[in-house]
């Protein structure tokens, strides 16, 4: 592809984390940029991350067809950056893990905080019909507010039909701007996928509702809430919500989107107002904010224990996942069970994770989507940052499912 002989983008890693300062490597076009820094930290028992590891699972996500790929580990006051091939195409600039990008559905996590904050200020509750606070939105008196978080609500989700065609699909709301209340209505031609409340079937406009709950309880817009809940408290200098604006502010990776006709050309999907998703999937971050926003989450500086407690009450999705209130918990091949989200836009994928406490997390990002090769072989940066370097013989659970299904069109398998 155009400029991938030109991004050289070497792994930005330090082996060895160096006392209150930043290590320095050096990239292959001769560009030096930070690649660890550590700060005064307890010791721990846990493994280390692989990080030889973790370059082989980028690497070879350059290899499946991502143009480029990055990854950021916040561990225990260590910070180890890395990445491989370009964010831009056209100029063949190397990717950054300081660079903004779309996140995709990790937003859904952003969401849920702000919802289950309003839970907590006894605004609504989790087990209190939809339809109560948005009178005869929902075709189903049983449909709650836990059911929309967990994606238990047996809503159709519209982006199956949307995104069926690709790139046709994505052209045609690209710079359409939707109501939530519009995205709804797209749902509900369709009938229910499961009785409310038995089985987890994931659905984007659980989170569509779960916007338009904020929007109707605080009567302020989705940007505000975000901002003033979650940005400013947390101090976040990369998230923004910009719907319905295109563009991505300041130094950023743009997004590649695979068609689906084999060999044709990826698309630059990087500007579009994302309406098509907004409180689903519509935020811009970095892998520094990402790691900030899940560590805070799971040492409870955004929820009280109690509503963080209820937030990782999990519905099983497979033998290693589960699903909580706009968390996702997966069990990795060691056995050690990480916490975050997955995120799909065109263009982007996204695995934002961290450890129990908080106190390891990782954001990595490949710049392509609709390719499944790709979304599978990102999984396995959580391994990378978890797990250390693997035993000699495979561990038993190392088996876990492929990664076939996205956040977007969850229904449509991927190859």
């Amino acid at each position: 592809m155009v400029g991938r002989g030109t991004a050289l983008g070497a792994v930005l890693l330090s082996l060895l984390a160096v006392p209150a300062q930043a290590a320095s490597a050096v990239t292959a076009d001769g560009n030096a940029q930070a690649a660890a820094t550590q700060a005064p930290s307890a010791a721990t028992t846990e493994p280390a991350p692989d990080l030889a590891g973790l370059r082989a699972v980028l690497r070879e996500a350059l290899a499946k067809g991502a143009p480029g790929a990055m990854a950021r580990i916040d561990d225990h006051g260590t910070v180890y950056r890395a990445s491989e091939g370009i964010a831009d195409r056209a100029t063949g600039r190397a990717i950054s893990t300081e660079d903004r990008f779309r996140v995709g559905s990790v937003t859904k996590s952003f969401s849920s905080v702000v919802l289950l904050q309003l839970v907590g200020e006894g605004r609504l509750d989790l087990d209190t019909s939809v339809n109560t606070y948005l009178p005869d939105l929902l075709p189903d008196n049983r449909i709650t507010v836990r059911h929309l978080l967990s994606h238990r609500s047996g809503l159709y989700d519209y982006t199956n039909d949307m995104f069926d065609k690709t790139v046709p699909g994505f052209e045609s709301v690209r710079n359409k701007v939707f109501t939530l209340q519009e995205l709804v209505n797209l749902s509900l031609a369709k009938p229910l996928t499961v009785q409310p409340g038995t089985a987890y079937d994931y659905s984007n406009t659980n989170f569509v509702v779960v916007g338009m709950l904020i929007e109707k309880l605080t009567g302020h817009s989705l940007a505000t809430e975000y901002r003033h809940r979650v940005i400013e408290p947390l101090k976040l200098r990369d998230t923004f919500y910009v719907h319905p604006g295109t563009a991505l502010p300041g130094r950023h990776t743009k997004g590649y989107l695979r068609p689906d006709e084999a060999g044709a050309p990826l698309v630059d999907s990087t500007r579009q107002t994302v309406s098509w998703a907004q409180s689903a999937g519509a935020m811009i971050s970095s892998t520094r904010d990402l790691d900030t926003f899940f560590s805070a989450l799971l040492q409870g500086r955004l929820l009280p224990a109690g509503l963080l407690t209820q937030m990782q009450q999990w519905v099983p999705v497979n033998s290693t996942q589960g699903y909580g209130l706009g968390l996702r918990r997966r069990d990795l091949s060691c056995g050690v069970s990480v916490y975050g989200h997955t995120g799909t836009v065109q263009g982007y994928y996204t695995y934002s994770f961290t450890s129990k406490d908080g106190k390891r997390s990782i954001t990595a990002l490949a710049n392509t989507s609709n390719n499944g090769d790709v979304l599978g072989v990102m999984a396995k940066t959580l391994d990378a940052a978890f797990c250390g370097k693997p035993a000699a013989a495979p561990s038993a659970r190392s088996s876990a499912p492929a990664e076939q299904y996205e956040d977007v069109a969850p229904d449509v398998a991927r190859d």
